[in-house]
């Protein structure tokens, strides 16, 4: 019986270091190259036994069964919460998954998210507690295995550990599980490994290597038997080419695909075609970066690699795939599929906006992200921006379009310009959102603006004795600010008498736009005559009608403490409601 390698997902919070302990365990660089140091794609990496015994050297003994597995198969997925749709994914097709937590920060929103879906999926797991070379008086040693590094560290160092590691361990009991680290594990089928690690130094990867080896191994050599002959496998990834057929990211999970073999993919509709080509990295590379592939004529389980095949213009990422050699393998292939299939549909709005992304699975990350903003989609497709999507998005009432790792073609950029078309275009996604927010935010502060300077707000003044400067045409005289504001244009009562409208406001000599609480201002007002219509010492306030208090209420808290307080007071008083 043959055994096929497992597949280890590894899953965690943005930025919990989960590319770069890879990048340790493969010696690349992968993190360096992604946009925004966040993983935008999943990626697969193959790492042979031969280099997982090497990079373990005596601590593999330890394990105390013979190693029959080929290896480990890495799936290295988004961590932001805009790929919750690739780390379910990611989940669903893992035999055991890494969850990446920076011990300095513990849980957060996506490791709660990525430890939802292990459950859902009842996937097995073991923590890789990242970044200890970062804890205060730690001393780090290239590559060493943590247990013998750790008993060299000074106290207060291994202390602070201490406190970071039961803290993760409280933090996993409050989700129902039992936790220790690694060394201190009874039984392993009850407890969870924490693993300390550095993905920077390559401290602790001989020991999760070592612990997922031997879980695997130990606990699931039943399940990693290839049960069929038939290609079976999951789309991660689908990207269109500019070849006759175009290239396809997959995972084969069991039996073996073979060039020629037909291709059966579930989706909307099942989609049968023929292998083109198959082609895989080399090991310890990574699928997703890789520019060179080497053509194969077999791949047997588990495996990443790219399939080359025509008619997948309509093949969505997180489909079900099988390969067979002949039509009973194929109709066998159907029925397996449509008893599986979960269809994969992005349902659009008549109205909304326009996003435009390099894969589907990007499609599927940004869809969410923009789901939870409570953003309508009028168009979700694969491919640059071009001029006919700036003339649907200038109709809509928000034109706006989201390019995420495409290009705006020159000409669909000059009519953006001149079409008052809003793109916005990043290699990262969550930079897209926090792009648009800020614009949003830049252009609800600027209604917000317009809106509050559209009503009269509330104010009060006093008339000042002995500063009658003209009696009428126009009447000039000075008054202090007591509460609130006044600007020209906005009318004056006394009482419930509306005596005039401010004509000029001036403040030692100047005209000013506003006079605020505390100012003493010149007033000029046309129609009143001082001594008739208003005295020295008179208690003046600004006119306010309804839907200038709706107004006011809406905006509330745009407004200065003391015209708070002024409104409210003038609610009561005239029992606006």
């Amino acid at each position: 019986m043959r055994i096929r390698q497992p597949i280890i997902s590894v899953l965690g919070h943005v930025d919990s270091g989960k590319t770069t302990l890879l990048d340790r365990i493969r010696g690349s660089s992968i993190a360096k190259e992604e946009a925004g140091g966040i993983t935008q794609h999943i990626g697969a990496s193959e790492i042979p036994i031969e280099n997982i015994k090497r990079i373990c050297g005596d601590l593999i003994k330890k394990i105390g069964v013979e190693i029959k597995i080929p290896g480990l198969l890495f799936i290295d997925t988004p961590g932001h919460e805009a790929f919750t749709t690739l780390r379910k994914r990611g989940g669903s097709i893992a035999d055991i998954a890494v969850l990446v937590v920076d011990i300095n920060e513990g849980f957060q929103p996506q490791t709660d998210e990525s430890l939802t879906f292990l459950k859902e999926f009842k996937t097995p797991f073991v923590i890789a507690a990242t970044k200890i070379d970062r804890i205060l008086g730690w001393h780090s040693e290239e590559n060493a295995c943590f247990i013998k590094n750790y008993s060299g560290q000074q106290e207060r160092a291994q202390d602070e550990l201490e406190e970071k590691l039961y803290k993760l361990v409280g933090q996993l009991s409050e989700r129902g599980f039992k936790s220790e680290r690694y060394d201190r594990v009874s039984d392993f089928s009850k407890e969870i490994c924490i693993v300390p690690v550095s993905g920077i130094t390559g401290e602790g990867v001989p020991d999760l290597l070592m612990i997922l080896t031997g879980l695997a191994q130990k606990y699931l050599e039943k399940n990693l038997e290839i049960q069929s002959d038939m290609g079976k496998g999951t789309i991660l990834e689908v990207r269109g080419f500019s070849f006759f057929f175009q290239a396809e990211d997959g995972i084969r999970d069991d039996g073996a695909m073979r060039k020629g073999d037909s291709l059966i993919i579930g989706g909307k509709e099942i989609v049968i075609t023929k292998i083109k080509a198959l082609l895989k990295p080399e090991p310890l590379k990574e699928m997703r970066v890789e520019r060179t592939f080497k053509s194969v004529d077999e791949v047997s389980a588990a495996a990443g690699i790219k399939i080359a095949a025509p008619n997948l213009d309509y093949v969505i990422a997180g489909s079900p795939v099988r390969s067979a050699g002949d039509e009973e393998n194929i109709q066998r292939a159907i029925k397996d599929i449509e008893a599986e299939i979960e269809e994969v549909e992005i349902e659009t709005d008549k109205e909304g906006i326009i996003i435009k992304a390099d894969t589907l699975g990007s499609l599927e990350g940004l869809i969410k992200a923009l789901k939870d903003l409570k953003l309508p989609i009028r168009k979700a497709k694969v491919g640059n921006v071009v001029k006919s999507d700036v003339t649907e998005s200038s109709a809509m009432k928000k034109p706006v379009i989201f390019a995420f790792h495409v290009d705006v073609l020159p000409d669909a950029e000059e009519l953006a310009k001149n079409s008052n078309v809003k793109i916005f275009k990043s290699n990262v996604i969550y930079k897209l959102i926090e792009d648009y927010q800020r614009w949003e935010d830049e252009l609800k502060k600027n209604k917000e603006k317009m809106l509050l300077e559209s009503v009269t707000h509330p104010g009060r003044v006093r008339v000042l004795p002995g500063y009658i400067f003209r009696q009428s045409k126009p009447a000039i005289f000075g008054v202090e600010v007591l509460e609130g504001s006044v600007k020209p244009g906005y009318k004056l009562k006394k009482g419930e008498k509306i005596i005039g409208e401010i004509k000029e406001l001036q403040h030692e000599g100047k005209n000013v736009d506003i006079g605020r609480i505390g100012d003493k201002l010149a007033v000029s007002m046309e129609g009143i005559v001082v001594g008739r219509h208003l005295n020295e010492g008179d208690i003046l306030e600004t006119v306010l009608e309804k839907k200038d208090i709706e107004i006011l209420d809406k905006l509330r808290s745009k407004l200065p403490e003391d015209e708070k307080i002024l409104l409210d007071k003038i609610k009561k008083e005239h029992d606006f409601k």
